[in-house]
């Protein structure tokens, strides 16, 4: 196959690779503050071989590339690696140094690298998706030389890569569910609208989204009003019931009608997970049902199902909430009558991991527990960053003493409610939990977290955070794997040694409630709850609007079959302090 200047595609697919790696060489050294020149070097020598017409391989050996303009000794060297092996050592070190999500702020938020920089510098902010939300929540505007323009500008940048992308974070799904079904209930004839799918089941990344509408009317009558829907492209038919929409910006969403009459087992259907239904088709059928076109029939009698508690108890089982519909045993249990009660927000007394102005936080200590006290809460964790964490205004040991006397004078004032002193305090590269024993012994509490270093080894790392759980003063290992959500992978850890340790030392891991997070990953709390571990719920919260966090982090707890025994901060203040005591004794 050839394109138009009649060198294979190949080859121009291998000369634009070199071309994206020169430039992206170019944008780590600026990301790094490197000498401007060194910088410009990697940006000429990636436009002098994106305007090359030869191939790259005889151009390195018959010296053409050494001789073009623009092409110095150490880029020729780069281009030169690249071509013979396939890598750059060079770029494979940059990308070490610099974090992965300061390269995809660059290309997806319309920002140029010095401005990416700069908001790296001074809010230490590494990723899209905590970019995203300096810019939603006032952080970004509030920056020199920034304002609202540049802040809705960032928004919209992201909202196009977003569209782009096969999926979406959780809080995203919700919000754009939640739009979707409203506008759909709306529509004459519907007598409901309900959020189904990866949605509903509270899954941490959602693939599409999916809707199902109960009316009387007929689904042709109520697919002629889709073309009305606010932003709708275009919508195609998947059979006589179901139709997926398009949007204007990219995104997708299947709509699902049925009859009231009908309505519980296709909202099974449409909830999913595949090994849930295939679960429940399993058992129906060993009681001599069967769900078939998304109906409930024995032999050959349809059986009603106004609504899945209907559904399930026709069946023999305790009604399975969406969180739990994941195929690993629920069924079962529910035959059995042995569904776990799961944790609710309602359950928990504290709200943990509370990030204030004195780090990286945009309010005061005071404004977060006014907020936490009328949210229903009985007590709130501020945990700022500490000294090691510079890039996010991490507190000194002097501040972090002005802050526990800050902390005292507001706790001898509020009635009724409880602050309590704490930190994140970084573990650092060797297991050390920065501060020494003499600071963190003045506080109530201490979260021990990874924010550096995270291309260790797995046994490097995990001997990294279990020295860190040998500290009596820790409490907590906050995001204990170190992921962001379609932004970064996991750290190499061995969390089975982890959960072991945090067992043995009475250590509690966190359910990291920041829905770019959400880790610790919901699949292994099963595990830690039989190891017997306490997991604490922590908002990780850098607004008055992060407090909200914890729905996700109670949802994530859910998924993992969690009640409210499981759950740290379910108990009370004192309770709480117990806990974090007796590892001090």
């Amino acid at each position: 196959m050839s394109d138009v200047t009649g060198h294979s595609l190949g080859e121009f697919l291998d000369r634009r690779a070199v071309v994206s790696v020169l430039e992206q060489i170019g944008a780590l050294l600026e990301l790094k503050a490197e000498n401007a020149f060194r910088v410009r070097a990697f940006r000429t020598a990636a436009r002098a071989v994106a305007a090359l017409t030869n191939d790259l391989r005889p151009s390195l050996a018959d010296g053409t590339l050494a001789a073009t303009r623009g092409i110095g000794p150490v880029t020729l060297g780069v281009v030169t690696e690249l071509v013979t092996s396939g890598r750059s050592t060079l770029a494979e070190k940059l990308r070490e140094e610099v974090p992965a999500g300061l390269v995809e702020m660059v290309e997806g938020s319309g920002l140029s690298v010095a401005r990416v920089r700069c908001i790296h510098e001074l809010m230490g902010i590494e990723t899209l998706p905590e970019l995203e939300d300096a810019a939603r929540d006032g952080r970004l505007a509030a920056l020199p030389r920034f304002g609202p323009k540049t802040a809705a500008n960032v928004l919209k940048s992201i909202a196009f890569l977003r569209q782009a992308r096969p999926y979406r974070l959780l809080h995203h799904a919700i919000d754009e569910g939640e739009s979707l079904r409203t506008a759909l209930a709306r529509l004459p004839g519907v007598a409901n609208a309900i959020t189904a799918g990866e949605t509903r089941r509270r899954c941490e990344v959602v693939g599409g989204l999916v809707t199902v509408v109960v009316s009387d009317v007929g689904p042709a009558a109520l697919f002629r009003q889709l073309n009305d829907l606010p932003g709708v492209h275009e919508f195609a038919g998947q059979d006589e019931r179901r139709v997926t929409l398009r949007f204007a910006g990219g995104g997708t969403a299947q709509i699902v009608v049925t009859t009231p009459i009908n309505a519980g087992a296709v909202l099974l259907q449409s909830t999913g997970s595949a090994g849930h239904l295939r679960d429940v088709t399993e058992h129906a059928t060993a009681r001599g049902f069967s769900l078939h076109g998304a109906a409930l029939w024995r032999a050959s009698s349809f059986v009603p199902t106004p609504d899945e508690a209907t559904l399930y108890r026709e069946l023999g089982l305790e009604p399975v909430p969406p969180e739990l519909r994941e195929g690993r045993g629920e069924v079962a249990a529910a035959a059995r009558g042995a569904l776990p009660t799961l944790v609710t927000r309602s359950d928990l007394r504290g709200l943990l991991h509370c990030h204030t102005r004195d780090s990286d936080g945009a309010d005061t200590v005071e404004q977060i527990a006014v907020a936490c006290r009328e949210a229903g809460y009985e007590y709130v964790g501020i945990t700022d960053h500490s000294q090691a964490a510079a890039y996010a205004g991490g507190l000194s040991h002097d501040h972090l003493r002005r802050q526990v006397d800050e902390i005292d004078a507001l706790n001898a004032r509020l009635d009724g409610f409880r602050v309590l002193k704490g930190i994140e305090a970084d573990i650092l590269q060797d297991g050390q939990v920065d501060y020494p024993d003499a600071v963190l012994a003045r506080l109530d509490f201490v979260i021990g977290s990874v924010h550096s270093r995270f291309a260790m080894t797995g046994p490097a790392m995990t001997a990294r955070i279990l020295r860190a759980m040998d500290n009596p003063w820790l409490t907590i290992i906050g995001h204990p794997t170190g992921r962001l959500l379609l932004a970064r992978e996991p750290y190499a850890l061995d969390i089975d040694a982890v959960i072991e340790r945090a067992a043995a030392a009475g250590v509690a891991l966190e359910v990291n409630a920041d829905p770019h997070r959400l880790d610790l990953d919901w699949r292994r709390l099963a595990q830690a709850r039989a190891a017997g571990v306490m997991i604490s719920i922590g908002a990780d919260a850098h607004s008055l609007a992060g407090l909200a966090n914890a729905e996700f982090g109670v949802a994530m707890a859910r998924k993992g079959g969690l009640g409210p025994g499981d759950i740290l901060n379910t108990r009370s203040a004192d309770g709480f302090l117990a806990f974090a005591r007796a590892r001090r004794s």
